[in-house]
């Protein structure tokens, strides 16, 4: 692993932190990025993936390359911009939030960038949204979210830029071959690829293609008519991720949803 011990001393250095600065951001303590720095430990798994974000780069290049060479660029791959997004504003010029039912999501994935489909959607408003995004509502299918429930409608904010996707968030996601599907998201663990994973356990996790993805929606805010919530504590969550990720990278599988 000397590869990742100078990755992390140059980028630090080109970003002009110090070691105290950069563990503040990674939440871990100076003498810990010394001894990365210094190949005398190696970053687990998590800390890893917080690098990534950090420096917006692919795992695989923060393990495997020698950045001092030249900075891996962002990927064209991951850029969704609005200029092949179809939308409708109302009488004002404001643009509408279109819904996606359960029975207009099996058309979705043909009909995304066609101005007449999404024009035929139903509309709806949601006040206090910021102006600056697009939104689009999704009624959810199925139980692989619990706590979110079949006709649950999740809102969600346009995403131009995939590299800006947070691990371990979650994300409407439309894909040529699954339509839309709504998973928590990892990205750069896999080269090219993106990590989906359910909140209900029963549900392999499964990676899929970037090039697949067409559009990528982050959550906003959730629309329910279920009186009975039971929402999941914030460490069970992240035990839940974290269970998962260990098992989809120890056992090299891939399942379907």
């Amino acid at each position: 692993m000397e590869k990742i011990s100078a990755n992390i001393r140059y980028l630090r250095s080109q970003e002009g932190w110090t070691q105290k600065e950069l563990a503040a951001r990674l939440d871990v303590k100076p003498q810990v990025i010394g001894s990365y720095e210094e190949n005398r430990a190696i970053p687990p798994l998590p800390v890893i993936i917080k690098m990534a974000d950090l420096f917006r780069m692919d795992i695989s290049a923060l393990v495997r390359l020698d950045l001092s060479k030249g900075k891996p660029q962002k990927k064209e791959s991951l850029l969704r911009g609005k200029e092949v997004l179809a939308i409708t504003v109302d009488i004002k010029g404001k643009e509408n939030i279109e819904f996606v039912s359960e029975k207009a999501s099996a058309g979705y994935a043909s009909g995304y960038s066609d101005t007449e489909y999404i024009r035929d959607l139903p509309k709806m408003h949601i006040p206090n949204l910021p102006k600056s995004a697009t939104y689009r509502a999704f009624e959810i299918k199925g139980d692989s979210m619990l706590p979110v429930r079949s006709g649950d409608i999740i809102i969600g904010k346009y995403l131009e830029d995939l590299s800006t996707i947070t691990n371990g968030k979650t994300y409407i996601i439309v894909t040529k071959n699954d339509g839309v599907v709504y998973k928590r998201v990892f990205h750069k663990l896999v080269k090219d690829k993106l990590l989906l994973i359910s909140d209900n356990r029963i549900y392999q996790p499964y990676v899929i293609e970037i090039r697949d993805v067409l559009e990528v929606w982050a959550f906003t805010g959730r629309l329910t008519l279920n009186e009975d919530e039971v929402e999941l504590p914030q460490d069970r969550v992240l035990n839940l991720i974290a269970g998962k990720l260990i098992t989809a990278f120890s056992e090299q599988k891939v399942g379907k949803k």
